[in-house]
This record gives C-alpha cells, structure tokens and sequence, in this order.
C-alpha cells in the first residue's frame, strides 16, 4: 500500500490509509481535503488541482525537470476504477466502501462480491486517467524571505508571482491553493531523494527513526544512537564527548519536513472581452490584508493594495476591484463602524517638494501625480488626469457609489463589500500616486499605491537556474538563458526605446575612466572581444533601442542569447552595437553572433545593457573598392602590404565634436574579400 511507502519517522499513524500521514497522524479533514494528497507532491494519483508554478530554493535542472514531468498537467496517473453501478448500490443500501486499492496488482485481483439479486459487479480496472493536456508548471527559484515577516523579501514589499491567467481556467468556480513545504538539514538533498522512503521509519513506537542524522556529525551509527543523535521526538543529547550531561531538543518529527497549505474562497475567471486588442496585457489590482493593527493582523497584513506598485504601457488594461468583510473581530483597531473593512482609492495632492530632481526631470510621458509622503487627496476637478479614467471612473473609485446610492458614505460604511470598476483601457502615461482615505491613520496607515505607465514596450520576468525566455508583447525583442547560465533567480526587465545608440565623445571617456581609477564608479571587466570606443563601429539604426535589466549583471555569453527584429537592405552592412552600465559603446565580434537574416538578429550577450542593430550603406564601400583597385593597377610592380594594413582599409571619414574634428576609417564589413 502506498502509506506503506510513507516516511512516518517515529510518528504513530492512526489509520493505515490515505488519512494519516507523519505531519496529520491523527487523521483530521478538513473539508474534502485528502490529507494524504495534500502532504505529497507530485501525487501518486488523479486530482483536481491543476499545477500553476513550483517555487524553490533548489531549482536545479534535475529537479526542475522532474516536477514538470511528473505534474498531471501533462502526465495521466493511474487508479483502480470501481463500476458505476457497485457505487450506486452500496449508496442506496447505505453500505460502507472497503478502502479502494491503489496497486495494480491489488486492483485486478479485488472481487466485489454481487448485489442483493445475486448480480454479480464487474472486476475494478486499472486504468490511466487523461492528463489535463495543459503547459507544464514553471520551476522558478523562489523569493529569500526572512521568517515570520510576512513573505516580505529583501527590498521590503511582499514576494509575489506574476501569473499569466491561461484560457483552460475559464469557470465560475476556481480554488486556487498555495502549498509550501519546509524541509530541514536533517533530510539530505533537502528531502529530495529516492531513497527517502519508509524503510527509514521506526522499527516500533518506542524507537528513533532510522534516518541517519548521526553521520552529519562524524559518528558511527552506534555513537550517534548513544550520544542521542537520532531522528525522533525531543531527544536528549549528550553534546559534550566523555559527559553524560543532556540537553532535550525540542524536534517533532511530525513538523520536520513539513507541508503547508492555504486556499482560496471560490472565484471565477471570465472570458477576455472581444474588444479588448491583442498583444496588450490586463492588469488585475486588488486590496489585501484585514481590518487592525499590525499586532492584531498578524500573521495576516494590514490593508494594501496588491501589487501596490504597477507598471503598465498605454494601450494596456487594468481591471481594479477588491472584496471587503463585515465580519473581522469587533475590536481591531480601523476608522469606519466595527468589524467592517472598506476601501477606495484617489489620488494624493501633488508633489510638494522636489526629490531626486522629480520636478525638474519631469515631460509629458512621466507627470508625477501626487506624492506618498502626502496624506491629503488632490483636488478633482474635470480636468484631473488618471490613466485616462473618465471623471465618472475617477468619482466612483474614491466614492464606491456604483454600488451605493445613500447612506453614511464618510467613511464607506454603507458602500458594498465588492467592488468592481470593470476593465478600462489606459491611455495616458506618467506617474500616479493614489490613497485609500479610509484606512490611513496611526494604528494601520497607510493604504497607497502607485501605477507607472509608459508609451515602450516592456517585459519582465525571473529566470533562474533552470534557464527561461522572454519576448517584448510586440515580438521586437527576446531573451534566452540556457539551463545553468545562472546561479541565483534574476528579475529581467526589458524595454523598447526609440533612438540610436552614440558613442561617447573624448571627454566622456575621459570622465569615465577618472571615476573609475578614483573609486568613484567600479571598474568594468568588458570581454576581450568587445571592440570599445574608437575602435567600434558606428552606424544609422537598423532596430530600436533593446535595454536588457539589470544593466550590472555579467553572465556567461554561451549561455545568454538575445534576437532583436531589425530591417535592412540585404548589401547593407549590419551589426549590433551596445551601451554598457557605464556607458562604454561598443561593438558586438562576428563570433557573438549567432543569425542575421535581414529581419532578425540572434546574437550572444555577457550582461544587461543596451543593444541595438546599425547598419551602413554599402555605396561607400564601393567606391572605396574602385579607388583602391585603380591604386593597384597603377602600383602593380611596387605594392606590398601586410595583413595588418589590410585590416586598416575602409571609408575614411571625419568626426566633429564641439569644434574639433578628427579623421576616422570605418573599416571594410568583414565578409568582403579585398
């Protein structure tokens, strides 16, 4: 039987079926919960539950691969079917089911005996159930967070994972279930191990596990079964070599490799509107947390808005909406009548003091909208902007009066529960800074927000050991990391702009390199193969500007690959230029690249910064070509030359820069025979 296969350790299970498990040995459900299934993943039979995403601290290739390919979503697992009607009859005779097998073997071999006529049931199969024929689940490395803060990660804003709702989940009746998993030293690989299994379980209730805990510490199984170093419920050890002197631990086993689990109330996720234009992304913005302060919350959050920080494009759409409760504990702290939490959300008065040149830096496309540090709302008046929102939008979100039309508004209490605004398309770019007025005083402040909203394409997302890829909506631009080029998850961020990528004038570099060899700015460690600054090529923009976050990160360019869409005329000469952290202008050498077809550019790349594809006419190189064969037919008996000079030949050219010019070659492309 699979409990059978269980590591129990030295935990007692009530039941010998799927009941009980080493962290539930009691048996207890909760629900239709099958504790048995919840505690395991990947499971050894058909579920319910669609996997989304598996989040690790260990998301190595192998482990990656081994979720994915055991998930239901794209493997069928087995299970002993029973007939119709043998259920049917025991319900209508209000007879018990004898536990179900869960082997082959045992599957074929069960007799279900025959009903009240003497008809006898037909034999149970063992059959494969149908895989949900969906995308495996993404393995990404998991967020660091501190324990006991709340999932808060080092930045200090809450962990979160970006989900792309897929189509399959179409239904007005969705769960979603979270479920981590807390393994200890104890288990070798972090528990991920085949041999894991209940031979290491305890021989009777009154002894230690056999999972070897002893070895860690240099000791024998006997010293380590003497001096206390055992796996089971608070063992006395002896720390101290030669002393009998004993200190209790406080371990139970039932808790060491554990699995937790939450789930969500029942939702429902609808159709995309028809209207709603391809290639741009729907933004879904709630309210978390609960009514009180922070000590009464707890292990739950104070209000806020989820995500509270947003960046979206214009043209993109955002679908704001959020729940509320009239029934959180009568003496929480909050404004508003007791027990009930509401929200709203307007924007905060405008920016009163300049920080980090926020007023000065200021164009149409980033207008700053209100400022966190304030706590007063702006005044609205028919020509506020937010996101392009209609004055009807801006009034209902800070009133909640499409679900209201009277009552004691103050302070919500008499709005709904839900709200809901609906999707609206953005339209206007810039900064906003928004509140909720309710819920922001001592005890529980404060409730703010903040969506950014550009005219570029962008795209993010964390790629990790397990390598990944990325793609601008527009299809522009993608990035690939192969499976090992990282060592740690990465949150990439990449960013269409218009322009053309320059290099730096003298005294630019000059500057550069004064504040790196005075500590002022780090010292770039370019590749070898980069051609930098007067050695580099120039040209017109072929693409736009393609900026790659974060712009520090060094990677192996084996295993890093960037396509960037470009247009050029085939007798064009290409190349792909970039822009460092620093920015160093350089060339990208023909063995970074990878394919040039005229309209995609698939090359290597060493870290983040900007790249672009340039190109020159071909007309120039031509008539250098001319002039240098009518020198050869003159000097035929004279000429000699070297492969060094040859590298040299190219359009000659002057550059001009605040009144000093200078001469320049721009050599020849490097698939012309000369």
């Amino acid at each position: 039987q699979w409990y059978q296969r269980r590591v129990r350790a030295d935990q007692n299970l009530k039941r010998d079926d799927a009941r009980s498990t080493r962290q539930n040995p009691q048996g207890t459900r909760r629900g239709y919960e099958c504790p048995e299934e919840r505690d395991y993943y990947p499971y050894w039979g058909p579920t319910p539950w669609m996997d989304i995403a598996i989040l690790t601290n260990n998301a190595t290739v192998e482990r990656c691969e081994y979720y994915k390919n055991n998930s239901e979503n794209v493997l069928g697992k087995f299970y002993c079917k029973y007939p119709d009607r043998y259920f049917i009859y025991k319900e209508a005779t209000n007879r018990g089911i004898k536990d179900i097998p869960i082997t082959k073997a045992e599957c074929e071999s069960t007799n279900l005996g025959a009903d009240a006529t003497g008809t006898a049931f037909a034999k149970p199969e063992w059959v494969q159930a149908d895989p949900f024929g969906i995308p495996p689940p993404e393995c990404v490395e998991a967020d660091w967070s501190r324990d006991n803060h709340n999932g808060n990660g080092k930045d200090g804003f809450p962990n979160q994972y970006n989900w792309t709702v897929p189509a399959h989940t179409l239904s007005d009746n969705c769960v979603l279930r979270l479920r981590y998993n807390i393994t200890t030293g104890e288990f070798a690989e972090g528990g991920f191990k085949p041999d894991l299994d209940a031979s290491l379980n305890a021989a009777n209730n009154n002894a230690a596990s056999k999972l070897d805990v002893g070895t860690q510490f240099g000791l024998t199984t006997t010293q380590a079964n003497a001096r206390g170093y055992v796996f089971e419920n608070n063992p006395d050890v002896k720390v101290f070599e030669g002393s009998n002197e004993e200190v209790q631990l406080a371990i139970n086993t039932a808790q060491y490799g554990r699995t937790f689990q939450d789930r969500t109330h029942v939702f429902a996720v609808r159709p995309k509107p028809a209207d709603v234009v391809e290639g741009q992304s729907i933004f879904n913005m709630n309210v978390r947390g609960k009514r009180g302060n922070i000590v009464q919350v707890y292990p739950a959050v104070e209000y806020d808005f989820a995500p509270n920080r947003v960046q979206m494009r214009t043209g993109d759409y955002i679908h704001i909406q959020w729940t509320g409760s009239d029934t959180n504990p009568g003496n929480n702290d909050g404004q508003g009548r007791q027990g009930t939490d509401r929200s709203n959300m307007i924007l905060i008065r405008n920016i009163t003091y300049d920080k980090e040149g926020a007023l000065a830096n200021q164009t149409s496309t980033n207008k700053q909208q209100g400022q966190w540090s304030s706590n007063y709302p702006i005044k609205i008046t028919n020509a506020t902007s937010f996101m392009g929102l209609t004055n009807e939008d801006i009034i209902a979100a800070a009133l909640i009066e499409q679900t209201q039309f009277g009552g004691d508004m103050e302070e919500l209490d008499d709005a709904g529960t839900y709200y809901n605004m609906g999707l609206r398309r953005i339209t206007t770019a810039g900064v906003y800074n928004y509140m909720c007025t309710r819920n922001n005083n001592f005890s529980n402040r404060s409730q703010k927000g903040r969506i950014v909203i550009t005219t570029s394409p962008f795209v993010q997302k964390k790629i990790g050991a397990s390598g990944g890829n990325m793609e601008l909506p527009n299809g522009d631009a993608a990035l690939t990391i192969d499976p090992n080029a990282l060592n740690a998850a990465v949150l990439f961020y990449i960013e269409e702009n218009k322009g053309t990528l320059k290099k730096s004038t003298e005294e630019e570099n000059k500057t550069r390199r004064r504040r790196q060899a005075t500590g002022e700015a780090k010292k770039e460690n370019l590749d070898k193969d980069l051609a930098t600054e007067d050695d580099a090529n120039t040209g017109t923009s072929a693409s736009e500007i393609i900026s790659v976050f974060p712009l520090e990160l060094q990677m192996n360019k084996s295993k890093a690959h960037l396509r960037i869409k470009y247009n050029a005329e085939t007798a064009d000469t290409t190349f792909v230029a970039m822009v460092t952290e620093q920015g160093t202008y350089a060339s990208l050498p023909d063995s970074w690249i990878e394919s040039m077809d005229g309209s995609n550019a698939q090359f290597k790349i060493a870290g983040g910064g900007k790249f672009q594809v340039l190109k020159y006419p071909y007309v120039p190189v031509i008539i250098a070509f001319c002039i240098l064969a009518i020198v050869l037919v003159a000097s035929l008996s004279v000429w000699r030359y070297s492969s060094s000079r040859t590298q040299q030949l190219g359009t000659r050219y002057r550059e001009c820069s605040e009144g000093t010019c200078k001469s320049r070659t721009r050599p020849f492309s490097n698939n012309l025979v000369y």
